[in-house]
């Protein structure tokens, strides 16, 4: 780790390099441009780029309409709007008609802390996980967000990708290429298995610095494909582990620690989870305060290795 940088900032970027690239990408955004950094795109290429204000459903449908027509669609808001009011065209028009529309869900999770829980998405992957034919990246850094709105884009159907609002350390090398469905292992170790995506890679990796200190060997795996899930991955990755903990800024239901399980199902490797319990988030003043208030720290993912290891 060198730096923290901004997902949101890489993502912007990001679809500025692909518009120079090919005139078929366009971009469609949904009042909150200089939120999700798509008005980047705008300034460079305003022919291309679609304000459809505060309708996120409209702007699924035109997405659609410009998918039939060649485009390549990249749809932008925050993750709890973009997932909820448009579920229906989301599901009925681009997934089931394996539309060429890339959805991108910014301010995930409690990443828009001010604003309470109807801005906190802490339930996104699991719906969008349940629609048929819709891939789903949830990139851990700057780096792999870049390298995730590419692999999105030469990616022929929907695609969910899924990004925070406040700067994140750098884990991903930008030599290091991605693979849609790959987990990648960014430290090695025996006893036990951290499996994190998003945000808490970082609070994985720091969990793992703390269990080595007692001569805990542990490796952090770091999940950016959420779908399709690499269910035999997990249980090649597992198979010489003491114990499991899961770590995901997400609800337990729906997300990672189910789609970990369910890989674990036939195993008798022990399984814990740092997630969001059936529950809404709140308004905070900080990201920070939240995630420590709903138990999403590495000292949690500690305690729960440790549990899992002492056989509580």
């Amino acid at each position: 780790m060198s730096k923290t940088q901004n997902q949101r900032i890489a993502y912007g970027e990001e679809l500025v390099s692909l518009g120079k690239e090919n005139k078929d990408v366009v971009v469609l955004e949904a009042d909150l441009g200089k939120s999700t950094m798509s008005n980047m795109f705008q300034a460079a290429f305003p022919e291309r780029y679609f304000e459809l204000g505060i309708a996120e459903q409209n702007m699924l449908s035109t997405a659609a309409g410009l998918a039939l027509s060649g485009k390549i669609v990249f749809a932008n808001s925050f993750a709890v709007f973009v997932s909820g009011r448009a579920y229906d065209q989301i599901r009925q028009t681009i997934s089931i008609g394996k539309l060429n529309v890339k959805i991108c869900g910014s301010s995930a999770g409690f990443s828009d802390f001010g604003d309470g829980s109807t801005h906190q998405a802490i339930e996104d992957v699991a719906v969008m996980s349940a629609i048929p034919n819709m891939t789903i990246f949830t990139p851990s850094d700057a780096e792999e967000t870049r390298q995730v709105v590419r692999a999105a884009a030469a990616i022929n159907g929907p695609v969910y990708i899924r990004v925070g609002r406040n700067d994140v350390p750098d884990y991903i090398e930008s030599d290091d290429p991605f693979e849609p469905g790959r987990m990648k292992v960014l430290k090695d170790g025996e006893d036990v298995v951290l499996f994190a995506h998003g945000a808490m890679v970082s609070f994985a990796m720091t969990a793992a610095i703390e269990l080595e200190k007692n001569h805990i060997s542990t490796k952090v795996v770091n999940v950016s494909t959420m779908k399709p899930f690499n269910y035999s991955k997990v249980v090649e990755l597992t198979q010489d582990a003491k114990v499991v903990v899961t770590a995901e800024e997400h609800s337990y239901i729906g997300g990672l620690a189910s789609a970990v399980c369910l890989a674990l199902r036939k195993t008798k490797i022990p399984v814990d989870y740092v997630a969001v319990d059936d529950s809404f988030g709140q308004s905070a003043h900080s990201a920070s305060e939240l995630m420590a208030y709903y138990g999403l720290t590495s000292e949690n993912i500690v305690i729960k290795a440790n549990n899992l290891l002492s056989g509580k």
